[in-house]
């Protein structure tokens, strides 16, 4: 985990050397899965591939800051329990009482962090690949909505708003 100038948290997710057959042999180039935060509740991924690692990174890290997005946050843990699906993945992300910490592997650890989450419970199911699990976790934390949002769409009064 590192911070960039900027107040981000940068986490390469994964670091892959993949190769391109062509006629006169291999052509190597390589692939990065960066997820960037601020610490605070937002976070994005993003996918970079370059012939040189740190083209690669750089590519990543400016794609997942374009496509960094908000999620609602309760006292540093998830509002409810939610299932994010993609592929054959599938990721379940449960909130979790204060001084658990982040109880989760790999891709949805990298997440958690980034976005400033303190107290996650997750599981991984159907897959183990980065991508797939990285895209699942985006996809139930997008799915979220806050007390608020669901009081405004109903057109009902919250009578005691939650942080």
């Amino acid at each position: 985990m590192e911070q960039s100038e900027l107040g981000f948290i940068e986490k390469v997710v994964s670091l892959n050397r993949v190769a391109k057959v062509v006629k006169g042999g291999r052509r190597f180039s390589f692939s990065a899965l960066v997820v960037v935060g601020d610490g605070k509740g937002s976070v994005g991924f993003g996918l970079g591939k370059a012939q040189e690692v740190p083209e690669a990174l750089r590519k990543a890290t400016e794609q997942a800051r374009k496509a960094m997005m908000k999620i609602p946050l309760i006292e540093g843990t998830l509002p409810y329990e939610i299932l994010g699906e993609f592929g054959a993945g599938s990721v379940m992300l449960k909130p979790a009482s204060r001084g658990t910490g982040i109880i989760a592997g790999g891709a949805v650890r990298a997440i958690m962090e980034a976005a400033g989450v303190t107290d996650v419970l997750a599981k991984a199911i159907g897959t183990n690949n980065p991508h797939n699990v990285l895209r699942a976790t985006m996809a139930g934390l997008s799915a979220l909505r806050s007390a608020q949002l669901v009081s405004n769409i109903r057109g009902k009064l919250l009578e005691a708003p939650r942080k």
